[in-house]
């Protein structure tokens, strides 16, 4: 037995050092470990794999069991790096250029189960209820303890006008929830707008897919040929984020040409970069898509609106924006998810999602665990929630400049939340939206006040960016 053992082990050694070198590690690896492999950590692999092999219950495919090795090495690391397979990686694919079958959730994972970090605008999820923060603890009958997250986003996904119930925990409620949603074909709206006043114009973008700053220019050159636009609201609030290509468009769009947007920094040389307000960093086909932008696009005063919601791709736009003195931010803290995942794919229809380097805004600001502070905080009467911010999730990728806070969890509110039953959720964009009428005030140069109606924020703010 144990000859085999050792026979199994020496095939195994050789079979994951081609995988290390056909993944290509090396390349991202420090250059002084290159040549070496954990020898010692190997050998205990390949014991587990030839224990598995030999007295697992039932026959286990060589296959399923590297599958997975790779797997956990990924998941382990943190919250957002992962192995994509052939069906994930199509669909990551698909998913970018905002339409594919599902839910219309974005979510991580936290503790072993799902996490929703946002529902997207106007799908299933959204009008069902689900909530930033919500856990979910079941689909259909399936606990979702000891799912990884693809297994998780595959049951949730599937052919449009079949359905599947969701069990899920949500803070200030007593019990589970339960939600029976039908899946739809998403096709997402990245952007909408409207005039909300004669002058004052809103913005929204939900999502950054390759079309977003297409559909943006075409937004704005309509409100522009409306009148005059004294003030304008870019609203990012409970947008996941997307493509960073897109998150340069949009900044682009509304900064000097050249101006830096936003840096990353990682171990690897391809993973230290800066992308400027160029057509040559945001242009996918060649075609500069902000060419016919409104020329007072990039002269308008601005206010950018965010929340809990806003991540990673939107964090970039009003870290940009901020830093430049283009807008102001007004809102509350955002996610702080900015870290950056690059896809590599295998060459057989599959992937690695990892994370391989930080974002950083134009004033060396890292936006990893931490977020954008607003400049004037503004909080939404109607959001009951306490949100999970990056800085909650398990095994988060630290700030890298700025130490962390262990004693304080970041997840915190200016006040008691209400029941949830106490308030509606307010609809983005209309006559009742708290946070918009504030920004429209403050561009309209009129007094701003906060969720509290005790609190008044002026032009200065109340919690200052950290450099």
């Amino acid at each position: 037995m144990h000859t085999r053992l050792r026979n199994i082990g020496f095939m195994v050694v050789g079979a994951v050092a081609g995988i290390l070198i056909s993944l290509n590690f090396q390349a991202i690896a420090d250059r002084t470990t290159r040549t070496s492999l954990p020898i010692e950590e190997l050998r205990a692999f390949t014991e587990v794999f030839g224990a598995i092999k030999t007295n697992y219950v039932e026959p286990v495919e060589d296959k399923k069991l590297i599958t997975e090795a790779i797997n956990g090495m990924l998941t382990g690391l943190d919250p957002h790096s992962s192995y994509l397979d052939a069906e994930a990686f199509r669909e990551l694919q698909v998913g970018t250029q905002g339409q594919f079958g599902g839910l219309g959730i974005e979510v991580g994972m936290e503790d072993g189960f799902v996490k929703v970090i946002s529902p997207i605008e106007d799908t299933p999820a959204h009008k069902a209820g689900i909530k930033p923060g919500d856990l979910i603890i079941k689909l259909d009958d399936t606990p979702v303890k000891g799912m990884t997250l693809n297994d998780a986003v595959k049951r949730m996904r599937g052919k449009p006008n079949t359905s599947i119930t969701l069990t899920i925990t949500r803070k200030g409620e007593t019990g589970p929830i339960v939600v029976n949603i039908t899946r739809a074909v998403i096709r997402v709206q990245s952007v909408k707008s409207k005039m909300m006043e004669p002058g004052f114009a809103w913005v929204r973008v939900s999502q950054f897919q390759e079309a977003t700053a297409e559909h943006l220019v075409k937004h704005l050159d309509g409100l522009f040929k409306q009148g005059q636009v004294k003030g304008l609201v870019l609203d990012l609030r409970n947008d996941p984020g997307g493509l960073l290509h897109g998150a340069v468009a949009i900044s682009a769009a509304f900064l000097p040409s050249k101006s830096l947007v936003v840096s990353t920094d990682g171990r690897a040389e391809d993973a230290r970069k800066k992308f400027y307000a160029s057509p040559e960093d945001y242009a996918r086909r060649g075609d500069d898509v902000l060419k016919s932008l409104p020329g007072a696009a990039k002269t308008v005063p601005m206010v950018v609106l965010v929340n809990g919601g806003s991540a990673s791709a939107s964090e970039i736009v009003a870290g940009a924006l901020q830093d430049h003195k283009r807008a102001k931010v007004i809102g509350t803290q955002t996610f702080g998810k900015g870290s950056v995942q690059t896809i590599m794919p295998l060459g057989n229809n599959t992937a690695i999602k990892l994370t391989t380097a930080r974002y950083y805004t134009p004033g060396g600001r890292s936006i990893q665990a931490l977020g954008i502070t607003p400049d004037i905080l503004v909080e939404d009467p109607s959001d009951t929630l306490v949100r999970v911010r990056e800085a909650d999730l398990q095994r988060h990728l630290e700030n890298g400049r700025i130490p962390e806070k262990k004693d304080a969890p970041s997840s915190t509110r200016t006040k008691p939340p209400a029941s949830p039953s106490e308030v509606k959720p307010t609809e983005l964009g209309s006559k009742d939206d708290f946070q918009l009428t504030q920004a429209i005030a403050f561009l309209k140069g009129e007094p701003v006040k906060s969720q509290s109606p005790t609190v008044a924020q002026s032009d200065t703010p109340k919690a200052k960016p950290t450099n």
